[in-house]
């Protein structure tokens, strides 16, 4: 499979949010922050997906085991491995994105916990962007952005009362403020602008209005 039918495919499986994110992505950025995001609809579709929770855990496993492994053991043909090995070998990191996701296969309701090893499972997963994009210095503000994204995020997609309250509380105790980082990073401020806008007035469908579309192109052009 050539590079644009790999990007094509994998863009293809991204929702609206995450591919207007990604359209702030300079070149040198796009296929990493591609691959990232890909790996993060994959897994919440193995869970979506899985019947049962054993299911989604033997899934999870097969990405835990690839992601610890060098980009030259991969298999073939899997486009989002081939997207992956753009990482330059620190792929590695991406593991905590699997715990993350295996967290949540538990049966509902889910304690506090395992919700908290989720938010620390996509901080992690963007501060390891921020690192394989050459910008270690941005890992820590990366990982605040992660971390606040997936609690705005999960605060819209979870069904279950107790939970919800439970990514709320965390929601309210966090007084941590989105730092600003570099052009190559801003996918994910506008990310998490997009979650926001979804939690505030509770509906999916709030990130494609106008004025969250002006709230992207103000974080995706000037990171504020």
């Amino acid at each position: 499979m050539s590079a644009n039918a790999i990007e094509e495919s994998l863009l293809a499986s991204l929702p609206l949010s995450q591919r207007l994110a990604l359209a702030y992505a300079p070149g040198s950025a796009r296929l990493p922050t591609l691959a990232l995001f890909a790996l993060d609809t994959r897994l919440a579709g193995l869970l979506r997906h899985s019947k049962e929770p054993m299911l989604a855990q033997l899934r999870l496993a097969w990405w835990r085991e690839n992601l610890d492994r060098d980009a030259s053991e991969w298999p073939a043909g899997e486009p989002l491995l081939a997207a992956l090995r753009s990482w330059d070998g620190q792929h590695k990191a991406l593991s905590a994105l699997v715990d993350g996701w295996e967290a949540l296969t538990g049966h509902a309701p889910l304690p506090p916990e395992a919700l908290g090893q989720m938010v620390e499972g996509r901080g992690a997963a963007f501060a390891a962007l921020a690192s394989a994009l050459g910008r270690p210095g941005e890992a820590q503000a990366c990982a605040t952005i992660g971390r606040k994204w997936a609690m705005a995020d999960l605060a819209t997609r979870l069904r279950d009362k107790s939970e919800t309250e439970a990514i709320r509380a965390m929601i309210a105790e966090d007084a941590t403020r989105s730092p600003r980082v570099s052009r190559p990073l801003r996918p994910l401020l506008v990310l998490h602008g997009l979650a926001q806008t979804r939690q505030a007035r509770g509906d999916e469908k709030a990130a494609q209005s106008p004025a969250a579309l002006l709230k992207a192109m103000r974080l995706g052009i000037l990171g504020f």
